[in-house]
């Protein structure tokens, strides 16, 4: 079913800047959509008349099947979730008075509000106890960014918006904001339209990935895997680059038909890294590719049941070309 639905959407401005031309773009329930494409191509504008905070010059944007020009744009807005780069946290206020501020605009009584609070702080692994009565600037910026999505979420809302949600947290903290936003949104299937300039995070995070150019211009809507296999213009191949196969390393896990069996008698790689079923393909890769002897153990549960080499590699790439990776939605 579709969430959000753009139809024909203009934006221009009074000055005759046309940021959005005419787009049409469907965003699925509880499905992550990114939006990717150069500086200026329309995507943080297709984002923001999501939610009004820019208004489309002309066409329709239905959320729910709903008009959204239609209603009440502070009532619209406390109805979508929105995370920003630089979270806006309110420094005078704890964290918890930060993630319970649209339930209190909502009149949610204590009680409830506290509970949310607290569920919210535990699924983006902020103890309670430990950070709710803390203040932005005791924190760091990665967990200053996990209370800003935690209160983009505070009241269940049916659709999140993030505008370049990690683009102010260091390179580490950044794959791991990545990587529990992956958990967190497998866990609650809020459906999701993320901006971002950066392919890496696109292709890590997204159900689909929208490319964008200029005039907001949507060239490709399509998985992961077909954008970086099979771009559907120059501008596409252009943002992708010469690397998509180490980016297709970052969507698979090693499975059990990547391995070489291990042959009676033979001695096992004796370098300490090892790998598990259902692992990430590109950590694997970097094992195999700084073990001595070119290959790894690969685990599953305490048992080794096969190793991992170059060629083993190869035919998980395959596979994820050939395959693609399961929708990442699809079990909600």
């Amino acid at each position: 079913m579709t969430a959000i639905a753009f139809e024909h959407v203009r934006k221009e401005y009074p000055d005759g800047t046309v940021a959005v031309a005419d787009l049409s773009l469907e965003v699925r329930e509880h499905e992550l959509l990114a939006l990717v494409g150069p500086s200026g191509c329309g995507k943080s504008t297709t984002l923001r008349m999501a939610n009004r905070l820019v208004e489309p010059t002309s066409g329709r944007i239905l959320l729910g099947g709903e008009d959204v020009t239609h209603v009440d744009a502070v009532a619209l807005r406390r109805r979508i979730g929105y995370v920003i780069q630089n979270v806006g946290l309110f420094p005078h206020r704890t964290v918890e008075q930060n993630v319970a501020t649209v339930p209190r605009l909502l009149g949610w009584d204590r009680n409830r509000t506290r509970t949310r609070v607290g569920e919210l702080l535990e699924l983006m692994g902020l103890e309670p106890g430990r950070y709710a009565k803390r203040y932005p600037h005791e924190l760091s910026g990665g967990e200053r960014q996990r209370v800003g999505v935690a209160r983009g979420l505070a009241t269940d809302p049916p659709v999140l918006l993030m505008d370049e949600p990690f683009g102010a947290v260091d390179p580490v903290g950044r794959r791991r904001l990545q990587a529990e936003f992956r958990r967190i949104h497998s866990e609650i299937g809020t459906t999701v339209m993320l901006v971002t300039h950066d392919v890496d995070e696109a292709v890590q995070l997204a159900d689909r990935v929208a490319v964008f150019s200029r005039g907001g211009h949507l060239e490709q809507l399509d998985d992961p895997v077909r954008v970086l296999t099979a771009p559907a213009s120059d501008a596409v191949a252009d943002l992708v680059g010469r690397d998509a196969a180490t980016r297709l390393l970052g969507l698979g896990t090693v499975e059990r038909t990547d391995l070489r069996e291990i042959a009676l008698g033979e001695d096992l790689p004796t370098d300490r890294a090892t790998v598990r079923v259902g692992g990430s393909l590109s950590e694997a890769f970097s094992a195999v590719a700084e073990s001595r002897s070119g290959a790894v153990p690969v685990l599953d549960g305490d048992r080794t049941v096969g190793v991992l080499d170059g060629a083993g590699v190869l035919r998980a790439l395959r596979r994820i070309v050939d395959d693609g990776v399961p929708e990442r939605s699809a079990a909600l």
